[in-house]
């Protein structure tokens, strides 16, 4: 008996591993019937996903792929008056580009067509409705990275999965698609039509198989019923293998309590980094005119609050490198006009001669000159007397490059004879001579343009505008409702109804299923001779 399971077991594992293959009958090899690369502009066979069959790059917008007359007839003869079939391609598509794959369309009734949108990041799905309604369905999902994938888009009916990379990312039930196709309908591939859709990137393995799961001769794994000898093997060598690294981070975790009991008497100080210098908790310092202090790991700081300088007779207040508030400094006279300490004043006499004084110890002192000015390039018309120096400037003289006190979060700006600090956007100045300047908090002050359905987030210099839970983005400014039902993003199984509403969506069960919108309790009939209904559990996973 046991011999007998034993080969029975067998004999159903191998007949499941033959049972990939596809009667030829319903498979449509899309590079063969075209017998693409001969004749194609824009069309070259390149390296591909593997090296099983051939691949094209399509590239440019001036190619033409479309099938002869004779071969389309004999494809869609294969199609015609199916509602099962199987999408397959194996691309890489170029970033951002937006591009149809394949296209069934007679004059402007596209019977199927699969489209790759970069720019929106979606996927496509062309066809008509048995009601000769146009209808597209939309799957969110971006192919147009510059990588690899296998896509597989079954239909069996009103049943429709999409999977990418042999994982299934969208089940829906839509229309039931009419493919009771024209006998002049034409078929494209790469591109829409000759002047529309044109696909660029790499494809491979382009086939349409008229049979609702022919994800599976792409993913076999996805139809496993029994592992094979070399994947029981495996799986016992995996275990094995977990079981070595499970008794290493076992030993491990056990040298760790060992640590961790030895640093319990110990104190851990969280520290603060800054420009370069690490303080400890609770340590503070002045940065620019800011006073910040370290607290629990984390920088904290206040804005300095200058009070008015009562300074003595001699002094005035000014602002001194490296202080946020000004000081009292020295001054000295000079016609009529108080000088600060390193000041300089240049005078000149009726023949163009330049005395250069300098502001020390209250008193102005002459300034010997040691170099000759520089020669300049400019016109007599364009240079500039300055009153700081004897040398001339040319009109449009880079003074911010000789150096400046613009310190935080302010630009320095040339002017004709000097220059100045001035905020940057999203600041304001903490001083009269913008210097220093703080942020400016737009959504504390109501300074934003944040709308309905946002919340206002301040950055360094400006804000964002996040959308609430279940909002979806129109604009910087502005979000909408996010209708999960349409979009395919909600959590209900397929035997149930999908209702949105605001924030979110719910799920109530369809007739003859009981649950929870996730989780269902099927009804079915009594089978003959029993009185008591049969139920069996589903569960969404």
């Amino acid at each position: 008996m046991g011999l007998k399971l034993f080969l029975v077991l067998g004999l159903f594992c191998v007949t499941s591993v033959l049972g990939f293959g596809v009667d030829p009958a319903l498979r449509i090899n899309v590079f063969d019937e075209l017998t693409l690369g001969e004749g194609f502009d824009g069309v070259t066979q390149v390296q591909g996903f593997h090296s099983e069959s051939r691949a094209f790059h399509f590239q440019g917008s001036s190619r033409e792929v479309k099938a002869p007359e004779d071969v389309s007839v004999r494809m869609l003869q294969k199609l015609r008056g199916r509602t099962e079939f199987t999408v397959l391609v194996t691309l890489k598509q170029e970033h951002l580009n937006s591009g149809v794959i394949l296209s069934i369309h007679h004059s402007e009734q596209r019977f199927l067509e699969l489209e790759s949108s970069g720019q929106r990041s979606e996927v496509r799905l062309h066809y008509r409705t048995k009601g000769q309604q146009a209808h597209t369905e939309v799957f969110p999902y971006s192919l147009a990275d510059g990588q690899w994938h296998k896509v597989s888009v079954a239909v069996s009916a009103s049943h429709i999965i999409l999977h990418v990379d042999c994982n299934r990312i969208y089940e829906r039930v839509v229309e039931i698609p009419f493919m009771d196709i024209p006998d002049d309908a034409t078929f494209w591939l790469g591109q829409r039509n000759s002047a529309h859709g044109f696909f660029k990137g790499v494809m491979q393995d382009v086939q349409i198989l008229v049979l609702p799961q022919g994800f599976i001769s792409q993913c076999p794994d996805l139809n496993r019923t029994c592992p094979t000898c070399n994947d029981f093997h495996g799986l016992v060598q995996k275990i094995m293998e977990l079981q070595d690294i499970l008794a290493k981070t076992s030993s491990k975790l056990s040298r760790a309590e060992e640590k961790m009991n030895g640093l319990d008497g110990c104190y851990c100080e969280r520290t603060c980094s800054v420009k370069g210098v690490v303080y400890r908790e609770d340590e503070s310092w002045t940065d620019g005119c800011r006073n910040c202090t370290c607290t629990n790991g984390t920088v904290q700081c206040e804005t300095i609050s200058c009070p008015s300088p009562q300074c003595p007779a001699g002094t005035t207040p000014a602002y001194v490198k490296g202080a946020c508030c000004m000081e009292c400094q020295l001054v000295c006279l000079f016609k009529k006009e108080e000088l600060v300490e390193g000041a300089q004043k240049a005078v000149r006499d009726n023949s163009g001669r330049c005395q250069l004084s300098e502001c020390r110890e209250t008193a102005m002192h002459r300034v010997v000159m040691t170099t000759p000015c520089p020669e300049l390039n400019c016109p007599e018309s364009e240079q500039v007397n300055l009153t700081d120096r004897c040398c001339k400037v040319c009109r449009g003289h880079d003074f911010c490059a000789e150096g400046h006190g613009c310190v935080e979060h302010s630009d320095c700006i040339n002017l004709e004879a000097g220059a100045r600090c001035s905020c940057k956007d999203g600041f304001r100045p903490l001083r009269d001579d913008n210097a220093y300047c703080e942020d400016i908090d737009e959504c504390a002050e109501g300074k934003h343009y944040c709308r309905e359905n946002t919340v206002c987030v301040n950055t360094p210099g400006s804000f964002m505008c996040i959308c609430h839970r279940g909002y979806i983005r129109i604009d910087d400014y502005s979000c909408t409702e996010h209708d999960e039902c349409v979009s395919g993003l909600h959590s209900c199984d397929q035997n149930a109804l999908c209702f949105n509403k605001v924030g979110g969506h719910s799920c109530s069960c369809k007739p003859g299923y009981t649950g929870n919108g996730t989780v269902f309790l099927s009804i079915e009939q009594p089978e003959l001779g029993s009185s008591e209904p049969m139920m069996s559990w589903r569960m969404l996973v």
